[in-house]
């Protein structure tokens, strides 16, 4: 595996990722996602084709700025608990795993450049609810849950996993506690709310801290995702330490809460270059922030004024 031990990101390589995938398929492309679950996507061949298009754009974007582009497997709502509601075996489930990393080989093969190194990464999401979660795991039932997908990913050659939109510290503990298992790099991106906390009611710094407690600081780094920077940018102001261990962003284009992005009928993708513009901003407050990509109401469009923002600093 190429990144296993040496991923290009934690040695200050800049690295991006997609933007909303869920989203620019249900939106954009018109595609029914049950269980807002991408890899369905996968199953008509327009879907196929709406997300080979849709990488393909980010992978360029990624070679015609020089940087690195961390791939997340369409994998968020593939784990044995969500995929059972959807009808799919363990085996079922393994096998779109086994897919998703080998489409993702051939785009390393076809884009990556010395400038832009690739990185096959293992998405995993949360056990409840990403907007409004109904209950929450223990630190033991989360690692239980999230290492079935993490040998997986192990298993089948991907570079690093990650959890994202993730909703409480428990969660966050089982995810790397389980990569801890299996010897592979991870990576907890917690969701916030828009008074900056999770939705379990924890703040981004007692999250952070107590994750690196419980594991002796395994994770490669944090990352927040599924919020606007209006949502937290007063929780990443104040220059504390644990700012320096969150490397990455992926937010939403929209300020609407979760509950009203839940209840929306129509797309909000925001303004792209003032998403830019806040980027920066962040950028001045997150010393060691190295990976920045969207969320929900993303797309191409935002990932390049995100980029353009920041080469501009």
């Amino acid at each position: 595996m190429k990144y296993r031990h040496a991923l290009p990101q934690l040695r200050g390589q800049k690295m991006m990722t997609d933007g909303g995938l869920e989203t620019v398929l249900v939106f954009k492309e018109g595609i029914d996602l049950p269980l807002f679950a991408a890899f369905k996507a996968l199953e008509t061949e327009a879907g196929i084709e709406a997300v080979t298009r849709y990488f393909d754009q980010m992978a360029n974007i990624a070679v015609e700025t020089g940087r690195g582009f961390i791939m997340d497997t369409p994998t968020w709502r593939a784990s044995t608990k969500w995929g059972g509601e959807l009808g799919l075996s363990a085996a079922e489930l393994k096998e779109i795993h086994r897919e998703a990393i080998a489409s993702f080989i051939k785009l390393r093969e076809q884009y990556e450049t010395p400038q832009s190194p690739f990185v096959i990464n293992g998405l995993v999401g949360p056990h409840g609810d990403g907007y409004a979660p109904e209950s929450e795991l223990s630190i033991e039932e989360a690692q239980v849950y999230y290492s079935e997908q993490v040998q997986w990913f192990s298993e089948l050659g991907a570079d690093m996993v990650s959890g994202m939109t993730i909703t409480s510290i428990s969660e966050g503990i089982g995810i790397v506690k389980a990569a801890q298992a299996v010897n592979i790099p991870s990576v907890v991106s917690f969701t916030v709310e828009t008074d900056g906390r999770l939705p379990s009611g924890e703040g981004l710094a007692q999250a952070v801290n107590a994750v690196d407690r419980a594991t002796s600081g395994a994770a490669a780094y944090y990352m927040i995702n599924c919020a606007h920077p209006d949502h937290f940018l007063d929780v990443i102001s104040d220059g504390s330490d644990w700012l320096k261990r969150v490397g990455g962003l992926r937010a939403n284009a929209s300020r609407l809460s979760h509950a009203e992005l839940d209840r929306a009928e129509e797309l909000d993708d925001g303004n792209p270059q003032e998403l830019g513009q806040l980027y920066r901003r962040v950028a001045e407050l997150l010393p060691n922030l190295n990976v920045v990509g969207g969320c929900c109401g993303t797309d191409h469009r935002h990932i390049r004024e995100i980029c353009a923002a920041l080469d501009s600093v």
